[in-house]
């Protein structure tokens, strides 16, 4: 490929590296920023990030372990803005395409080589930048409230390696539709809220706090629904246990 050609035409003393290369929670949510919102130079050696949260380029440094870094912001049409960083490794770039990452990714993204022990806080950093959960009063019963959990990719190979993993750990269903420009990997309810546990199996992880937040929103509100009229349910005990833990 271009990049592994670009690196052998490159003859000369062996680079230093600034980002650790072990895998930990940090490192494997930092790499799930990466595979949403990053960006591989094809030129290899640099690494570069844009999110429009200010919070989540904030994490991702931290997850790294990069200090004296400039976090900059650009505007873009329509007035959109963003906060963005870019840095050269080359030893870490290297490593992140050895775990399943490249140049110009969006559309070729496949599967990846992630730690088991570490899947959940890679797929926390994937849902920050690609992710979203969704609710809904369901009009056909009284008292239901659907809520959904979505990851969105431009890659279909990608999301069928997601949905393999995460299925295979929890025992999970979902879906892969496709969605306008883009396909997405959907789970609804019990399977939601499993995934929800599973990645924030802690208070103090690593994550962007506003869906964190919108999260735990759409839970307590399915918690009122479920409660009215049908008691103490399995699935009212498992949402309320879930917001007043890790959520």
């Amino acid at each position: 490929m271009v990049y592994v050609d670009y690196m052998r035409k490159k003859p000369g003393p062996k680079p230093s590296s600034k980002v650790r290369r072990a895998w930990d929670a940090d490192m494997a949510y930092a790499v799930g920023l990466i595979t949403s919102d990053g960006c591989l130079s094809t030129d290899g050696r640099h690494i570069i990030f844009v999110s429009k949260d200010l919070q989540q380029v904030i994490h991702f440094l931290s997850a790294l372990e990069i200090e004296n870094n400039p976090i900059r912001k650009k505007t873009g049409g329509f007035r959109t803005s963003a906060w963005y960083i870019q840095f050269s490794d080359v030893l870490f770039w290297q490593w992140l395409t050895t775990i399943g990452l490249m140049p110009n990714k969006s559309k070729v993204l496949g599967s990846m080589k992630i730690p088991k022990v570490f899947f959940f806080d890679f797929l926390r950093g994937l849902f920050d930048g690609d992710g979203s959960v969704y609710g809904f009063r369901d009009y056909r019963w009284a008292q239901s409230y659907m809520y959904y959990l979505a990851f969105t990719s431009a890659s279909k190979r990608f999301l069928l390696w997601l949905h393999r993993m995460i299925n295979q750990q929890l025992g999970t269903t979902g879906h892969i539709a496709l969605s306008r420009r883009a396909w997405q990997l959907k789970y609804a309810k019990k399977d939601g809220l499993a995934i929800l546990k599973a990645m924030y199996y802690a208070p103090s992880l690593l994550c962007l706090e506003r869906k964190r937040q919108r999260a735990r929103w759409l839970l307590m509100t399915a918690s009122r629904y479920e409660s009215r009229g049908r008691g103490g349910t399995w699935q009212t005990r498992q949402l309320e246990g879930l917001v007043g833990a890790s959520l």
